[in-house]
């Protein structure tokens, strides 16, 4: 299965990004339940494993808060992979504008 690894850089506290990034998760679930089905995290200090179906196509991984970087690395389907730089591209975008201080 193909791999999706970003890392985001950011100038917080590392508790205030981690508190940021479970936050988004929480209001993904909540404004796009529509689209994304089973979405599931768990925390161990700054590190969070997560999955979901989206479009029918399972999606898992983890985030890994450090003092400079909120690091994500996931396993994503071969069908979705086409679109990965797109991905990358939404992602950085929408976590850099949450993580801006």
């Amino acid at each position: 299965m193909p791999t999706l690894e970003i890392s985001i850089p950011h100038n917080l506290p590392q508790q205030e990004a981690l508190q940021r990034i479970k936050r988004l998760l929480s209001e993904t679930k909540r404004e796009h339940g529509d689209k994304i089905q089973n979405l599931t995290e768990t925390w161990n200090g700054n590190e969070g494993n997560f999955s979901f179906k989206a479009m029918g196509y399972d999606i898992s991984g983890t985030l890994t808060v450090t003092p400079a970087t909120v690091e994500l690395a996931g396993k994503i389907p071969f069908a979705v992979s086409l679109f990965k730089g797109q991905i990358t591209k939404m992602i950085n975008e929408k976590a850099g504008q949450l993580l801006q201080t």
